[in-house]
């Protein structure tokens, strides 16, 4: 009686096991028919706006003519400045909170801010951009408030997936350093954040492909209509790909004309994007596998 019950028990276990593990295979084959219908749908309808002239040229004619460049270049700016700035302070702030922070009500009222930062919607980041970085701090609408503004934007993405690195470091590794006569900076800098590195980039990857694809935030503070030149300061004004998708889908004066350019200029915004996470992904899986050697 006792086996039958058993048999029984473990049957109806694999049973669930089998049910479960379906679910989950059906909704990672959902994400990528998702993506891949995108990518095709965008394909169909804008593929024949991508030319050698869109790709390389400045737009003319109010924006029916000419190319992309200029938004190309804006985006790449902002996504990597937003980079620059969030990296070194989210990655600086998930080290002070895993390695030298002490448990308490202000390290819980942080990392509950951060939580609550990473659930504020786009456009209050760009109203804050607005407010301080333009305002307050007189940049104007500029490359520089933009990039600050996305950088801010992404910080809590940088640091949750930073901290989450961190704590995944086995503790014997600290341990061994310090026994070996390490300072806990050295620790920190030469065993710790090298072992954890990986799971950071993770973090900044998400970051980056988040910053890359933002409308709100720079239509306050960063992003203009046109401007006849690429920027060369960071108090300058740029175009980006988001911003001058929405221009012609929604403000231009000649919408119906350029819906072709809409979809070739998002098509050219998605392989942007898949680009930079490529990179950002092979340089991860490098990094991984010299830690394991």
């Amino acid at each position: 009686m006792r086996l039958f019950f058993k048999k029984g028990f473990s049957k109806r276990r694999n049973s669930a096991q089998t049910l479960w593990f379906s679910l989950f295979k059906v909704a990672a084959a959902i994400n990528v028919f998702a993506l891949f219908a995108v990518i095709l749908f965008m394909m169909s309808q804008g593929l024949s706006a991508i030319t050698w002239e869109f790709l390389s040229q400045m737009p003319r004619d109010s924006m029916t003519q000419g190319g992309i460049l200029p938004c190309i270049v804006g985006t790449l700016y902002l996504a990597l400045g937003a980079l620059a700035f969030a990296f070194p302070v989210g990655v600086a702030t998930a080290i002070y909170l895993n390695e030298y922070a002490s448990k308490g009500k202000v390290v819980s009222l942080i990392r509950f801010a951060i939580s609550n930062l990473a659930g504020v919607p786009s456009v209050v980041f760009g109203l804050f951009g607005l407010a301080f970085f333009c305002t307050v701090l007189k940049m104007g609408v500029s490359l520089a408030a933009g990039s600050l503004t996305l950088g801010v934007m992404s910080l809590p993405v940088i640091i949750g997936a930073s901290e989450e690195a961190l704590k995944a470091v086995p503790s014997t590794y600290r341990e061994a350093s310090l026994g070996l006569g390490a300072s806990k900076w050295q620790t920190i800098c030469r065993v710790v954040v090298p072992s954890a590195l990986p799971g950071i980039l993770t973090g900044s990857i998400l970051a980056l492909g988040r910053a890359a694809g933002e409308t709100a935030p720079i239509m306050f503070t960063g992003a203009v209509f046109f401007t006849p030149d690429i920027a060369t300061s960071l108090f300058d004004e740029v175009m980006a790909l988001p911003y001058h998708i929405y221009v012609l889908a929604t403000a231009g004066t000649h919408i119906g004309e350029t819906r072709h350019l809409q979809y070739g200029t998002a098509l050219v915004l998605i392989v942007l994007v898949l680009t930079m996470n490529l990179a950002a992904i092979i340089i991860r899986a490098r990094i991984r596998n010299k830690n394991r050697m």
